[in-house]
């Protein structure tokens, strides 16, 4: 009879063990929470396709940093919904635009929580593209004054991370040439580099009001079929300036940002998007699985493929199932 003689099972038998050798670790440090904020006052309206994630009004908004502070989570993503919108998008860069007055909220409330702001025009067009239309067509060159304006109306709002999402070709050059003509050198641009043209995206573009009046995004996001182009765009976005890469959505795209992380070592983020969050939270409410491990378990495989944040509306919860098993 053959006995082997290395079994790995002896370091797998009880949990103590399995932590002593355990090779990823998912810390609080690792989550960023994305929130949605909207005009008006004492709004939480939670979301349908979404449970558990709400639209706030800035008061609100201002209670939810605080919990999310207290929970440990260093950061914030926020969102904004516009009282109007029109064709160039107008409220992303105006001074008392619904994105600004939640920087100066949350800056008021919890001063040392990191806000990071989404930088695109979907939310506030009404078309729903984000970028200039002229023409039935979606406009590189004449959307990027547009980002960099709205860039350097968060920066002055007191925003830390300013996160372009638009993927027109130039924009991360763009905004850091605006950002530090302003002098805001030491904000830092976090590119949504790999960001592809996905069905994932639905319960957010619900959530934010996006979705496009006509056509769809996939003349300027990422075809989902492409790896090498996604380094490509990981390169020239560094190029241009950018801190932080990221690649949207994750679960579907463990590959890309395996790759984005081996070929270019920095810091790379990866966004678990609103599509991952709804199945998730629709298979548990169904108890067709664990939603609780299920959570930490694609969170874990995010961040052993190579990210070193993870924005993700389960923020909350992995806070506190991670203080929960110190």
């Amino acid at each position: 009879m053959y006995y082997p003689v290395f079994r790995p099972r002896r370091l797998r038998q009880n949990e103590t063990f399995r932590r002593l050798v355990r090779e990823t670790r998912l810390h609080l440090e690792d989550l960023i929470q994305p929130l949605f904020v909207v005009h008006g006052r004492g709004v939480r309206q939670e979301l349908a396709a979404m449970p558990g994630c709400c639209h706030l009004s800035v008061d609100e908004l201002a209670k939810e940093a605080k919990e999310v502070a207290a929970l440990g989570i260093p950061g914030i993503l926020l969102f904004g919904l516009p009282a109007a919108k029109d064709a160039v998008g107008s409220e992303a860069y105006a001074d008392d635009g619904i994105i600004q007055q939640a920087i100066r909220a949350v800056k008021d409330t919890v001063s040392d929580l990191l806000v990071v702001t989404d930088v695109c025009l979907c939310e506030y067009t009404s078309h729903g593209h984000c970028g200039v239309v002229e023409r039935g067509q979606v406009k590189n060159d004449p959307t990027l004054e547009l980002l960099a304006r709205t860039a350097v109306s968060h920066a002055e709002a007191g925003a830390d991370i300013v996160a372009p999402s638009d993927m027109m070709d130039g924009r991360v050059a763009a905004i850091r040439e605006a950002l530090d003509e302003e002098r805001f050198e030491e904000i830092p641009i976090m590119a949504y580099s790999a960001k592809y043209a996905s069905a994932f995206y639905g319960p957010f573009r619900e959530a934010a009001g996006s979705a496009p009046q006509f056509g769809d995004r996939r003349s300027y996001q990422m075809d989902p079929a492409n790896g090498d182009e996604a380094l490509r765009e990981v390169g020239l976005d560094l190029e241009e300036g950018a801190d932080i890469v990221m690649v949207k959505p994750a679960l579907a795209y463990l590959d890309i940002l395996w790759r984005v992380k081996q070929e270019f070592r920095g810091p790379v983020a990866a966004y678990n998007v609103s599509g991952e969050y709804a199945m998730l939270k629709a298979a548990g409410r169904l108890g067709w699985i664990d939603e609780e491990r299920v959570l930490m378990e694609i969170l874990t495989a995010i961040k052993r493929a190579g990210a070193d944040l993870i924005l993700t509306y389960s923020a909350k919860e992995a806070a506190r199932l991670l203080e929960n098993r110190r």
